[in-house]
């Protein structure tokens, strides 16, 4: 259990580490350092909630009291082309410019970051330096979009609810720390509809919150400096209508509903920057504190289509829901009623 653990931590960071590569684009003034970084993350932020609000549930049928499940998933949000790339000509950056194409590719994206030149005034004197912006990470990524694994127990409750949970303990290295925690309630309400509890047709409704936090410690050899490190946190939130027809084998399922969510991106520390003088002279050095802050936020409404193969207590299931980036999950459980 403990490596699977570790597995989805390295799996909810793996596509998060682009942020360790954010340093170079310290070089422009705060501001725009700023626009540029949160440009480049925001496809892997807006995958991130889409992720973490699915992959809940795979039938609408509650468990009897104190049935339980434990479900391993896995979430791939897929981004759309849109936003695989970026123009910074359109974040109206005051201190950038690009020798050759504006466009550069998001995290989300393909192929080699644009270069782009700083000129700006620090200590009172005119000052150059350039950049590469970070390269685009699709390929590395699995299925080109953004995954999210789901380590989740499901336990039933009287009156026909279930309460479900997704918890990984704040572990990891030294340099990199990652937590999440997940609740998710549903109530079924197929009783409701009078004689509909005496076919296979469930309905239920459910809510589910995930929170998850990570921490890095950025080693200093791009920029030199003190204290350097990330945080990195997210907020994702879904309510659905689902419903379910359950035959001994085959279970068909699917759900409406609405997704959102809200996550950060924070770089903290000092980082001496050096620029070069326009005019002839020595390297001049900057130090910044804490030079990124960036929020990102998304929603939206959702619907899901699945199917899951019941072998006795052992389920397989896979599902598509149609949403801003679509996501494809797939899992299997161990369910006993």
């Amino acid at each position: 259990m403990k490596k699977l653990t570790l597995l989805c931590v390295l799996l909810l960071v793996a596509h998060v580490s682009p942020s360790q590569e954010l340093e170079s684009i310290l070089l422009a003034a705060r501001e725009d350092a700023n626009k540029l970084a949160k440009g480049y993350m925001n496809p892997v932020m807006s995958g991130l909630i889409y992720g973490m609000n699915s992959g809940w549930y795979h039938t609408a049928k509650a468990h009897k009291k104190l049935g339980f499940d434990v479900t391993i998933g896995f979430n791939a949000s897929m981004v759309p082309s849109k936003d695989e790339v970026f123009d910074i000509a359109n974040l109206g950056l005051t201190s950038i410019t690009a020798p050759g194409s504006s466009l550069t590719p998001t995290a989300a994206g393909k192929g080699d970051g644009a270069m782009l030149n700083v000129n700006a005034n620090v200590q009172g004197q005119a000052v150059t330096a350039s950049f590469q912006m970070p390269d685009g990470v699709s390929d590395d990524l699995p299925l080109g979009a953004v995954p999210t694994p789901a380590l989740q127990v499901g336990v039933g409750l009287p009156f026909k609810f279930d309460v479900m949970l997704r918890a990984v303990p704040k572990v990891g290295s030294d340099d990199v720390k990652a937590g999440l925690f997940g609740i998710g309630l549903k109530k079924e309400i197929t009783d409701i509809f009078g004689p509909m509890d005496k076919t296979p047709l469930h309905v239920a409704v459910l809510a589910a919150y995930t929170n998850m936090n990570v921490d890095y410690n950025i080693d200093g050899d791009a920029i030199p400096g003190q204290n350097q490190s990330a945080e990195f946190k997210l907020n994702s939130f879904t309510l659905q209508a689902i419903g379910s027809l359950n035959f001994p084998i085959i279970n068909i399922y699917g759900g409406i509903g609405y997704t959102g969510g809200s996550s950060s991106l924070t770089m903290l520390g000092t980082y001496d920057l050096e620029y070069t003088p326009i005019a002839a002279g020595p390297t001049i050095t900057e130090t910044v504190t804490d030079p990124l802050d960036l929020d990102f936020d998304t929603s939206g409404f959702r619907t899901t289509l699945g199917v899951r193969l019941s072998l006795g207590f052992f389920k397989l299931f896979g599902d598509y829901t149609l949403q801003k980036y679509n996501t494809l999950s797939a899992g299997m459980a161990f369910s006993f009623r």
